[in-house]
C-alpha cells in the first residue's frame, strides 16, 4: 500500500476482550499497512507489541492457548492475596520460552511504537517509545505495569517510578497519535456508543494504596475522561478525520474469560470486520 502521509495506529486496550483487536491486525498484517507510529496500552500494547514483531498469529495464540491454565489466570490466586493473571508466567515464561517474542524484529522494525502506564504517584499518564527501552527485560517490564490494573496485580517499579495499568490515565492514546500522525487509525474494543460508569474500583484502592494519590484521583475521573473521548472520537469518525474499527458485539466477554470458543468467535469477528472494510480503509490512508 503507498500513501505519501504518515499514518498510525491506536489500539484500545481491555483484557481478553482485545482479542477482537487482533482479529483485526491479523488482517492488517496481511495488508502490510505501513504504519509509521503505534501506540497501545494494556491489551492493547501487547496486541501492538506483535504487530511490531510481525508476529500476527501470536495474538491470538497467547490470548486463547492458556486461559485455562492457572498459571495464566486464578480465581484462588486472588483469593490468597496474589494476582488475577499470573504476570511472571504472562511476562517471562510465555514471551521468552513458551511463545517467544521476536525481540530482534520487534526492536529493528523502524516504526515507532509507544506503551502508555500510569503513574501511580502523579497520575499522569507516561508513554515510552521502544527506542527508550534498552533491552527485552526493559520492555517486558513496561508492558507488564501497562496490563497492571489496581486490585488484581501489583504495582510495577520501572527505573525508579512504580507504573500500574496505561488505562488508567489514558484510556486510548488517540491524542498522542494526533500529535504526530496525519492519518489516525483507531481499532477499538467497546460498541459505539458505548460509555463508561465510575469505578468501582476507586475507593478501594485508596484503601490499598493509600501513597499512591495520583492513581487515585486518576481512577476517580477516568470515566468521565473516557466518555469526552469516545464523544470526540464519534464527531471526528462522522467527519473523516480518522478511521475507527470497533465490534459490533463483544459477545459477552469482559476482561476476564475462559471459554475459549467465544474467544476464537471475538477474534474471527475483528478479522472478518477488518476484511469487510478494507476498501474503506485504503480510501482514507490515500485520501
Amino acid at each position: 500500500m503507498q500513501f505519501t502521509e504518515t499514518a498510525g495506529l491506536v489500539l484500545e486496550g481491555g483484557g481478553l476482550r482485545g482479542i477482537f483487536s487482533s482479529g483485526v491486525l491479523r488482517h492488517f498484517s496481511d495488508l502490510n499497512i505501513p504504519f509509521a507510529s503505534v501506540y497501545g496500552v494494556s491489551m492493547g500494547a501487547c496486541n501492538g507489541a506483535n504487530y511490531v514483531s510481525k508476529q500476527p498469529e501470536r495474538n491470538r495464540i497467547t490470548s486463547t492457548r492458556f486461559v485455562n491454565d492457572s498459571r495464566y489466570l486464578s480465581f484462588i490466586r486472588l483469593l490468597k492475596g496474589g494476582d488475577l493473571f499470573g504476570m511472571d508466567f504472562i511476562f517471562r515464561d510465555i514471551p521468552l520460552d513458551l511463545v517467544p517474542i521476536d525481540y530482534a524484529t520487534f526492536r529493528d522494525n523502524p516504526v515507532k511504537f509507544w506503551i502508555g502506564v500510569t503513574d501511580c504517584i502523579t497520575g499522569k499518564s507516561v508513554m515510552f517509545e521502544k527506542n527508550t527501552l534498552n533491552s527485552r527485560d526493559d520492555l517486558l517490564t513496561v508492558m507488564r505495569a501497562s496490563a497492571s490494573l489496581p486490585l488484581i496485580a501489583e504495582p510495577v517499579e520501572f527505573n525508579g517510578t512504580i507504573y500500574m495499568d496505561g488505562g488508567i490515565a489514558n484510556s486510548v492514546p488517540v491524542r498522542d497519535c494526533l500529535a504526530a500522525c496525519e492519518r489516525p487509525v483507531v481499532v477499538l474494543t467497546q460498541p459505539y456508543g458505548y460509555r463508561k460508569s465510575a469505578s468501582k474500583s476507586a475507593v478501594l484502592s485508596k484503601w490499598r494504596y493509600p501513597d499512591f494519590i495520583g492513581l487515585h484521583d486518576a481512577l476517580a475521573r477516568r470515566h468521565q475522561e473516557y466518555n469526552d473521548l469516545m464523544a470526540t472520537l464519534e464527531a471526528k469518525e462522522k467527519r473523516g478525520e480518522i478511521f475507527v474499527i470497533r465490534p459490533e458485539s463483544t459477545l459477552g466477554i469482559g476482561r476476564v474469560c475462559r471459554n475459549q470458543r467465544k474467544l476464537y468467535a471475538l477474534y474471527d469477528s475483528g478479522y472478518t470486520l477488518a476484511v469487510s472494510r478494507a476498501d474503506a480503509l485504503k480510501e482514507f490512508l490515500t485520501a
